[in-house]
């Protein structure tokens, strides 16, 4: 490996370091490639690509915050956003179960109106039978009453003395 430090360089990505503090990248680049007689590089700086536990600790340029800044970059992060789309898509699914079973069960409760008028319709049939049954019945029983009315006027006259 060279003694001159590996850098990402991105737009806006910054570098600290402990003698200037924050600067951009592409400056600390431009300041490593200068000769060396200008600016000596330390053989041990970390870099992107290393990790800080390499270095010893004792080392001048050791920072616990860059330590603690590189840690949080190797760890992935617990998105929450992930979290809450996993969430939304567990529940998404949820929801079209349940419309699944609603349309379900709303067909099933028009099969189930249309049976109960169906048993309606049948149940007023039968008793405007039974209604016209109980008329002939009635009919009947009037016509019987009557006949019977008839023949025994009819009876008690031929059986009564006539004076």
């Amino acid at each position: 490996m060279s003694t001159e430090p590996q850098f990402l360089s991105f737009k806006g990505l910054k570098q600290y370091t402990p003698e200037e503090g924050w600067g951009q990248v592409n400056a600390i680049l431009q300041s490593h490639t200068q000769p060396a007689s200008q600016a000596p590089v330390p053989e041990n700086v970390p870099t992107l690509t290393e990790h800080a536990d390499a270095q010893e600790r004792s080392s001048p340029i050791f920072d616990p915050l860059i330590n603690e800044l590189f840690e949080q970059l190797r760890v992935a992060p617990s998105d929450e956003l992930t979290q809450t789309w996993r969430t939304i898509a567990a529940e998404v699914n949820l929801l079209t179960q349940r419309m699944a079973l609603q349309r379900e069960l709303q067909e099933r409760l028009l099969k189930l109106d249309q049976d109960l008028l169906d048993l309606r319709g049948n149940i007023l049939s039968h008793l405007s039978d039974v209604q016209q049954a109980a008329d002939q019945q009635l009919s009947s029983a009037r016509l019987r009453a009557e006949v019977s009315a008839l023949a025994q006027s009819k009876l008690a006259a031929k059986l009564t003395p006539k004076p």
